[in-house]
């Protein structure tokens, strides 16, 4: 199995209305705008997606939209996140049949496993399924680390093909390649390394702030892939002070409010989320605002 997966890869937002119930026509226009700016590719139902605070039957709804709305023109990749395998492998099933391109399956929630309960919980879903699969490492956020040797274990599954990486450590990318070559696409998955990443061996960058600023986070991919490091470090040095906001434990909240600033989406999320309030609203509104006063001046694609 094969799959061309490269390039700006959103963690795409779920929108709501007043109510908290999902607004599926405001979620399917956040990404019809996120294409036609030229993303490579969606995460729907990531962290930033808010997938754990999804109902069963919402996620169905929001692949189903997500599908409809962003058509072939980029590869819909849906999160797995339950709490046991026989969840994840249901989740699975349905997605394919939905209309997904591809899984991006995170360790079941809550518990810590074993290594070896770690790799059982990707088999079984890689096995549920025919899609290609994207695994999820970030042991900040989920406590869980997928090591190498994990992915040695893994790496006769077929449709394994892809591992998200999320740890702040960018050695994570040379030592993975020295163990396994090229047998894992890999994307950097943490917003403030992903240009280290992406010199690293990258092949792709799932990001949370390209929601607010999509040219800009494409352009410093495009930027890396013509060799035209210059450029990229200035877009990224323009970028940082959002791009931290991605390892931060409030990263949803700071993301949906800078894509509310940049007029592309509302900041309501869901409980046990609140949008943010008081100095640290403040903080990331003067952010995004002196961002958006500086942006860089893009080279025309070639």
């Amino acid at each position: 199995m094969q799959v061309s997966w490269a390039g700006v890869f959103p963690a795409a937002t779920t929108q709501f209305a007043p109510d908290m119930s999902i607004d599926l026509d405001a979620t399917q226009k956040v990404q019809d705008a996120l294409v036609g700016d030229g993303v490579h590719g969606f995460i729907v139902m990531g962290t930033v997606g808010e997938n754990n605070s999804l109902q069963p039957e919402e996620k169905r709804s929001v692949l189903k939209a997500a599908v409809e709305a962003v058509g072939k023109r980029a590869p819909v990749i849906a999160g797995v996140s339950e709490f046991d395998a026989k969840r994840a492998c249901a989740f699975a099933r349905d997605a394919e049949r939905i209309g997904a391109d591809g899984l991006m399956v995170l360790p079941a929630m809550v518990y810590v496993p074993t290594e070896d309960e770690l790799v059982e919980h990707f088999r079984a879903v890689s096995k549920a399924t025919d899609l290609p699969i994207m695994l999820y490492n970030n042991p900040p956020a989920y406590r869980v680390s997928v090591s190498v040797e994990t992915m040695k274990r893994l790496a006769d599954r077929p449709n394994i093909l892809c591992l998200k990486e999320s740890a702040p450590d960018t050695r994570r990318f040379t030592d993975l390649y020295n163990a396994l070559g090229d047998r894992f696409i890999l994307f950097a998955g943490l917003d403030d390394v992903a240009l280290e990443a992406l010199i690293l061996g990258a092949r792709g960058w799932v990001s949370g702030l390209t929601n607010a600023f999509p040219k800009e986070a494409i352009a410093l991919y495009d930027a890396v892939m013509r060799n035209d490091l210059d450029t990229a470090r200035a877009i990224y040095r323009w970028f940082m002070p959002l791009l931290h906001l991605d390892a931060e434990h409030d990263l949803v909240q700071s993301i949906k409010l800078a894509e509310q600033i940049m007029g592309r989406g509302s900041e309501r999320v869901r409980p046990p989320r609140y949008p943010l309030s008081g100095a640290r609203r403040a903080e990331v509104t003067a952010m995004v605002e002196r961002a958006a006063a500086a942006r860089p001046k893009l080279k025309a694609a070639a």
